[in-house]
């Protein structure tokens, strides 16, 4: 179920039917201070459709107004406002619904901020926060409680760092990225040299740099390159655990669910969709508008876009105990197809 935190702040439905650029068909008057399901709204609160299989809510909810597609309209119980696109809007209004840290622009007496730091005025840097010589901290950002910033690191316009983020030495980040609690960026990428059994580390002297708009989920890590730096495009979206491994670039507006690890060196194009728990090994190259399914393995370079998948989907244990068991006997059954063909060729 989604859950909806309570705001104390108020739109008429015509301001949101204004702000979505929608068509309204109801109380323009009408007060709105919350968002939540068709299932549970109550007076008040707005709700969508986005997904058809809730279309028999409609008639049911007891929102203020939801927000529908053009022919879903009539079916609607309460005031509406007309979309193309409902989904889209609910993600739009929500951030005007969005809970807002408490504290106001300032440094927070508990912070310890480098004198050869720069930090805006207009930022907000919470209680514990770290922020060491050389860092640049911009406009309207927000640095929330016990955030470490590394030296010579650039926080630009309107970032948030949640709790507990950790950016190390020389990180980049653009305008209005969002980094969820946990997140480790810079971290040195898995680099070492085999010295007759020993391992010999590479120093890793790259950076981190992230463009515009990038959001980037809770426990996910970027590792800094080892000679030139790791890059994340404007637009990508990051869900949590994600580890991204030194010199990777993600092309722009990219999404990768959670649990992806991707191997050094790797270049993922634009616009591409990457579900949950997929590898991708080192040094490949994946074109722009790749779809990949969850779980997928990727050992090879991807050079067309499309859709792409691998591993087995789930099945009852015995029937899987047999399927694998016959997996490990196609070298041999191929071997003697092999050899039926030849001796089949021969007698001819």
């Amino acid at each position: 179920m989604l859950i909806i935190m309570k705001q104390s702040k108020t739109l008429s439905l015509g301001e949101i039917a204004e702000f979505l650029g929608g068509e309204l068909r109801g109380d323009p008057a009408r007060s709105i201070h919350a968002i939540n399901t068709l299932q549970d709204a109550g007076p008040g609160e707005i709700s969508f459709l986005a997904n058809p299989a809730y279309a028999k809510y409609l008639s049911q909810t007891k929102a203020s107004a939801v927000l529908v597609r053009p022919a879903e309209a009539e079916m609607c119980a309460s005031d509406a406002i007309i979309l193309d696109n409902p989904y889209l809007g609910y993600a739009k209004l929500s951030r005007l619904f969005e809970r807002e840290p408490s504290q106001a622009s300032g440094i927070h007496a508990s912070a310890v901020v480098s004198p050869q730091a720069k930090v805006a005025e207009s930022a907000v840097i919470g209680p514990g926060v770290v922020i060491a010589p050389g860092a640049v901290v911009g406009e309207n950002a927000r640095l929330l409680a016990n955030v470490y910033v590394g030296e010579d690191s650039v926080i630009g316009d309107d970032c948030c760092l949640h709790p507990n983020v950790t950016l190390y030495a020389g990180v980049t980040l653009g305008r209005r990225v969002i980094v969820h609690s946990g997140a480790v960026i810079g971290a040195d990428g898995f680099g070492f040299a085999n010295d007759a059994g020993r391992w010999e580390r590479i120093a890793q002297l790259g950076g981190v740099v992230i463009g515009d708009d990038v959001v980037i989920g809770a426990c996910t890590t970027i590792d800094r390159g080892a000679l030139d730096n790791t890059v994340i495009e404007e637009g990508v979206i990051l869900d949590n655990q994600i580890q991204i491994a030194h010199n990777v670039r993600i092309g722009a507006h990219t999404a990768i669910a959670a649990c992806t690890g991707i191997s050094g060196s790797t270049r993922i194009g634009r616009y591409c969709v990457i579900a949950g728990a997929v590898g991708i090994a080192g040094h490949l190259e994946i074109v722009d508008k790749v779809q990949i399914t969850g779980m997928t393995m990727v050992t090879n370079s991807i050079r067309e876009p499309g859709l792409y998948s691998s591993g087995v989907p789930v099945e009852p244990n015995a029937k899987w105990r047999k399927n694998a068991a016959r997996f490990r006997q196609l070298d041999e059954l191929a071997r003697r197809i092999r050899r039926l063909e030849k001796g089949s060729s021969s007698s001819n």
